[in-house]
């Protein structure tokens, strides 16, 4: 089943619904449209999947009931520059959710999708548990990714009149030179982020680990830091070295952590079906208590 709903910002978002509805709901945020043809090519190039939504679909649906769609990529082409708040991005959550008459569901994101699962899982008592993949929950790197964003958007601004049009939709950004890069994208594309990441300066995500109470887990590639030159405000973005620091501090809170090893293992290959499949089905089927 599809169908067309209505976010709180009034744009519609195609959502989909598929698997026997007497399983386990897994809710798939991320599950972007397959591309073809050059652009499925030129993904592949950088080890994306150009059919990454629909492996994730076809892998999870023999067990679970999968509730999915691509928000980010909603986000793109309907920006909400002023609103992209933590307390907006849980009513569309739970809105979705609502329309397609899911009551309790699990959750998996990825890398901002992943925080976004966080929020959620903090905001409501619907989750019957929580993976994050390529953010960690403790310690996260809200500051950095702030002046990232922030940097961001300030190219996009002086870009904007550029002559020059370049497309770095897919790009793999440990594959960059952050020094020299340019940015030539929407501007709304990238407020949106800044008023996220704004809205979240405040977040402790020490003070809130009490709160978790459903099984969780987090994941990252083994390469997973990304190191930004002076045009991004020389900051890194250490996924990985945050996540073994705190390993076993998570583990004693009750979390399960994975990292995934690899020596090509960043943060695109770690979000990956061929890659994350199998760890976060065992997962979910070990707490959902589904047999094998």
């Amino acid at each position: 089943m599809e169908k067309n709903i209505q976010l709180i910002d009034e744009t519609e978002l195609k959502v989909g619904l598929v698997g026997n509805p007497d399983s386990p709901t897994i809710m798939l945020p991320g599950a972007k449209k397959s591309v073809y043809g050059q652009e499925a090519d030129n993904l592949r190039l950088w080890g994306v999947d150009p059919e990454l939504g629909k492996h994730f679909i076809e892998g999870l649906v023999d067990k679970f009931q999968v509730l999915y769609f691509d928000y980010e990529g909603h986000r793109l082409q309907h920006p909400s520059p002023e609103n992209l708040t933590p307390e907006n991005l849980v009513k569309d959550l739970l809105t979705i959710a609502d329309e397609m008459n899911v009551k309790m569901f699990s959750y998996f994101g990825y890398s901002w999708l992943a925080l976004v699962g966080l929020q959620l899982a903090i905001r409501t008592a619907r989750l019957e548990s929580l993976i994050m993949g390529g953010f960690p929950p403790l310690d996260g790197p809200y500051k950095e990714m702030m002046v990232v964003t922030n940097k961001t958007y300030e190219q996009a601004l002086y870009n904007q009149n550029s002559s020059v049009i370049k497309d770095d939709a897919h790009i793999n950004p440990e594959k960059v030179d952050w020094e020299n890069i340019e940015v030539q994208i929407d501007t709304n594309q990238t407020k949106q982020f800044v008023t996220m990441y704004k809205n979240l300066m405040e977040f402790d995500d020490r003070d809130i680990q009490p709160k978790l109470v459903i099984p969780r887990l987090a994941f990252a590639g083994e390469k997973d830091t990304i190191v930004y030159g002076e045009n991004f405000g020389s900051v890194t973005v250490d996924i990985i070295g945050v996540l073994q620091k705190n390993k076993q501090e998570l583990e004693h809170l009750g979390w399960d952590i994975d990292i995934l090893k690899g020596n090509d293992m960043d943060h695109t290959k770690a979000m990956q079906p061929i890659t994350v499949l199998p760890l976060i089905k065992q997962w979910l089927m070990k707490n959902l208590n589904i047999p094998y």
